[in-house]
């Protein structure tokens, strides 16, 4: 199948029903006065994230999407039947923006998130509405009000723990292979990965996390040239970045100024994305003697002033990935279970600020019933006062 990461479609909610003039008409029933119903509400159409699909290849066959027209009203006060909704299933993961305005309308991370992007017409009133005591016999209705209509753009941001940044040939499907049972085409010259790429990195049972590997970036890719700024928005929702260099590159080009040119092409091209967490890894150090090997890899941490993690790697013999797989998942488990802590202690304090904010309530409505006996108790006393004079 194709891998599809951006389309564009049209979603139009239905129109409200319009509301229905009528009078009854019964035998024995003279002027039995107005009886128009109200029309349906428009339906809506929802966007509905689900893990059955992975691209957005359907939404290149269609583009519009239109959910139905509520019905009118009829007599004898009956309403017009609701329109159906139309909900839209995308991949997890999907970002929907308004091309309009720009603004996101929608951005749908998780399986069964739903989210309403275009809201259906409201229903029209029936004569039956507009009846009252000066106006018996009204022959005033409303029409429903148009449902909207959105133009969207619609993007797949792959959702992964750890993302492969570097340039082409660099080994990030190798790597992509050597700790997952994916299997991205591998071959002696660059820019052989064209789509990205996920695997499942397993360390253990029930210890795993998903890597996504995407193609090479290249000097200029901030304007647009070569193949990864395509893809970079890939990136943005992974929680740790492998830079991962050719220590040995096969043009002799220098791998400390490749680097650093990738490095200013992701700030370039996101700041967000440039604070990122990231590490080093240092790949194809079986191609390197093992005495010139601690000298090489010690002037790329130098050149590059590195000072976070920095793991020398083999990823076509697989020596050193292992280690690597192991400290990620690590540091994974320790990210989540921070952010397992935050949220329970923000739980704990909303919770406390309910508990405060129902206590104050609870104090005011006690102060409020002990000034009303007060009140209450002067005005006996004053009037029994009275009668004894």
């Amino acid at each position: 199948m194709k891998f599809v990461d951006e389309a564009r479609i049209n979603v139009i909610a239905g129109d409200g029903g319009n509301g229905c003039m009528s009078f009854r008409r019964e035998k024995y029933v003279p002027r039995g006065g107005p009886d128009g119903g109200d029309g349906g509400d428009g339906g809506s159409v929802f966007l509905r994230a689900t893990d059955d699909l992975n691209t957005l290849m359907d939404f290149r066959h269609k583009r519009t999407y239109l959910a139905k027209r509520g019905e009118n009203g009829r007599g004898r006060n009956c309403s017009g039947a609701k329109g159906a909704d139309c909900i839209i299933d995308v991949p997890e993961g999907t970002v929907a923006t308004d091309r309009l305005t720009g603004r996101v309308v929608a951005d749908l991370s998780r399986d069964g998130d739903i989210v309403c992007v275009a809201k259906g017409g409201f229903h029209g009133l029936g004569n039956a509405r507009f009846k009252s005591s000066t106006n018996r016999a009204p022959r005033r209705t409303s029409d429903g009000t148009p449902g909207e209509r959105l133009e969207l753009q619609l993007e797949l941001r792959l959702l992964a723990d750890v993302g492969l940044l570097g340039l082409p040939n660099a080994g990030k499907s190798t790597l992509i292979r050597s700790v997952s049972s994916a299997t991205p085409k591998v071959a002696d010259y660059p820019f052989t990965t064209l789509i990205p790429n996920l695997g499942v990195a397993s360390i253990e049972p029930h210890r795993s996390f998903v890597i996504a590997d995407i193609p090479g970036l290249i000097e200029g890719a901030a304007e647009g040239h070569g193949l990864g700024v395509r893809f970079l928005k890939h990136l943005s929702r992974n929680r740790l970045l492998l830079h991962v260099i050719d220590i040995q590159p096969i043009d002799n080009s220098d791998p400390i100024e490749t680097a650093n040119g990738l490095v200013g092409e992701l700030k370039a091209h996101n700041e967000e994305l440039f604070n990122k967490p990231r590490w080093l890894v240092l790949n194809k150090t079986d191609l390197v003697p093992e005495e010139m090997l601690d000298d090489m890899c010690n002037d790329i941490v130098t050149g590059l002033n590195w000072e976070g993690p920095v793991y020398r790697i083999s990823a076509a013999t697989g020596n050193g990935t292992k280690a690597l797989c192991s400290d990620i998942m690590i540091q994974l488990e320790q990210w989540r279970e921070e952010e397992r802590e935050a949220a329970e202690l923000a739980a704990a304090k909303a919770e406390a600020a309910a508990a405060a904010a129902a206590e104050e309530k609870d104090r005011q409505k006690q102060l409020q019933a002990d000034a009303s006996s007060t009140s209450n108790t002067t005005d006996d006393t004053f009037e029994g006062h009275h009668g004894d004079s």
